[in-house]
């Protein structure tokens, strides 16, 4: 490996990944509880949040160790061993709250749909750059193609959230890339059919309440709308300043379904406040920029694409969860990256980071 490559890492963006994960911990500390007692289950998961943190350095150094224009010769190879995952999921997975999406190893569950994130990104990258001219009939609908078969695994677990991920994912890379205007105009107009199917085909019941829910969560207080509602109120009652670390009455009286996943941010809002979100939320921004630019300055069409599509992975995530939390948009099961808990998701997290730096080290000595 040449060692000039070390010379050039990105430290703002390494800084903003620690920071946002620090917080993620002590926000995941605080979501535990210490005003009842002691809840054993969230306490478990702060602990398993600091080994995943730990494992996903791990996989970040790794991602660094090897030139990331290897990853070209990997994608098909990578995308079908997720496929298999997936597979086997529906066979012989986990099922946790009506849903069948995890891998478990005893102590430990592995979410194999997080997995697919990276494999279609990387595919889309691999296919995307073959060719610099924006996209016809014939390589849209192979890109298009190659995400939609896992979004179906993904579908029948059911995960609607993540299958819907993966589609914004692809879809901001094609749009980076470029497509032909015939294309384009054709995708505006399938893109509410697409709803429509989705809405009375695809969706399960509960998935259908929960959009309703969102249109008016006061309708079923007790029931679809309860998140929602609570998830207002820990916002709400977090004022300018918020109510100190530990301190809120939603999240350490339970009052706060999913504190420790989903709805992180409400038990963060709660705490610190409106000046607290905004801090966090900046610091996102300075996050998204450090990724986007050095998109901007890869020097290869691969790379560029690459961090392009982790880019739009992070934003959708990011912008989906925050609405999703304060009431803008339906709850779909989308998690703040670094803030809520996941040991799969933070794994991915890492690993994508860790493409970033290297297409970002790398850039400076490229050859070709």
């Amino acid at each position: 490996m040449d060692s000039r490559i070390f010379s050039h890492v990105n430290w703002s963006l390494l800084a903003c990944m620690l920071i946002l994960f620090l917080v993620g911990l002590l926000n995941l500390y605080s979501a535990s509880g210490t005003r009842v007692e002691e809840d054993i289950v969230l306490a478990s998961f702060y602990q398993k949040q600091i080994i995943w943190g730990l494992c996903g350095l791990v996989c970040m150094l790794l991602t660094l160790s090897i030139d990331y224009r290897r990853l070209r010769n990997f994608a098909w190879p990578f995308y079908w061993v997720t496929i298999v995952l997936l597979l086997i999921v529906a066979v012989i997975g986990k099922n946790v709250y009506g849903a069948t999406r995890w891998i478990s190893f005893g102590m430990l569950s592995f979410q194999p749909s997080e997995l697919a994130k990276i494999a279609v990104l990387v595919l889309a990258a691999r296919l995307l750059s073959a060719d610099g001219q924006p996209l016809g009939w014939k390589r849209f609908l192979g890109v298009l193609c190659m995400g939609l078969f896992p979004c179906a695994l993904i579908l029948n677990q059911p995960d609607l959230g993540t299958a819907m991920m993966l589609l914004l994912i692809m879809g901001g890379m094609i749009l980076f890339h470029g497509m032909r205007a015939a294309v384009l105009r054709s995708c505006l107009v399938a893109i509410p059919l697409a709803a429509v199917f989705l809405w009375f085909v695809v969706m399960h019941d509960y998935q259908r309440q929960r959009i309703l829910s969102f249109l008016d969560p006061t309708n079923d207080p007790r029931g679809t709308g309860y998140h929602i509602l609570q998830s207002r109120i820990a916002i709400g009652s977090g004022q300018l300043w918020g109510k100190g670390f530990t301190e809120g009455t939603q999240s350490q009286l339970r009052f706060l379904p999913e504190r420790h996943s989903d709805f992180a941010l409400a038990v963060f809002g709660e705490e610190w406040g409106f000046v607290g979100c905004v801090a966090l939320v900046s610091m996102f921004c300075l996050f998204l920029l450090s990724i986007f630019s050095s998109a901007i300055q890869a020097k290869d069409r691969f790379g560029s694409l690459l961090v392009v599509g982790i880019f739009f992975y992070f934003f959708w995530e990011i912008l989906i969860n925050i609405c999703m939390v304060i009431g803008l948009m339906p709850v779909v099961g989308i998690p703040l990256p670094f803030i809520s808990y996941g040991g799969s998701a933070t794994l991915v997290n890492f690993t994508l980071l860790g493409i970033v730096l290297n297409v970002s080290m790398r850039r400076f000595i490229f050859k070709g």
